[in-house]
């Protein structure tokens, strides 16, 4: 996804671009291409980021031609939909944050002698569902918040399990 910088290739005798290992973490074989198919808006969002990332901080010393850049070094109608796939994703993180700002978090820590606690010094732990995180991610993932006791009854929150209904601390 982006043009090559000289410390692309220092250690590369076949320097491509690999811009999916950025969010894969899967450098080898087939992690080692430019294809941002099935991957969410926000993973895209990173990719971008990353891209944007080396046009500040390294030496621009040449191109791949290929997906993103014809050999003029313009971008390609493929690059200016995956930048708006993630201009898409920056708003759903957005989003997210604001919705989830409408709701205080839980405490929590964890230490070798306790493990894992949350608690809330206003109200009850519940898991709940990130109202967005399907759309961000195309995964479902829930985190703590913490809630009074007459917003106990709204359906989606979520008792830790082994922990009692009106507990404010859970060991979980």
């Amino acid at each position: 996804m982006s043009y090559s910088y000289l410390e692309d290739f220092k250690n590369f005798d076949d320097p491509r671009d690999a811009s999916r290992a950025f969010v894969s973490g899967n450098f080898t074989g087939d992690g080692l291409t430019d294809s941002m198919h099935g991957l969410s808006s926000t993973e895209v969002k990173s990719v971008v980021d990353w891209r944007d990332f080396y046009f500040k901080t390294y030496i621009f010393v040449g191109k791949l031609v290929g997906r993103y850049y014809d050999s003029e070094g313009n971008p390609t109608e493929y690059l200016k939909g995956v930048e708006a796939n993630a201009a898409r994703g920056a708003q759903l993180m957005e989003k997210q944050k604001n919705e989830e700002a409408k709701l205080p978090s839980c405490n929590s820590r964890w230490s070798q002698d306790t493990g894992s606690e949350v608690w809330c010094h206003n109200g009850y732990p519940r898991l709940i569902q990130k109202p967005l995180e399907m759309a961000i991610t195309g995964k479902v993932s829930k985190r703590c918040a913490c809630f009074i006791e007459e917003e106990l009854n709204q359906p989606g929150l979520e008792v830790y399990s082994g922990c009692d209904h009106f507990a404010k601390l859970c060991r979980l």
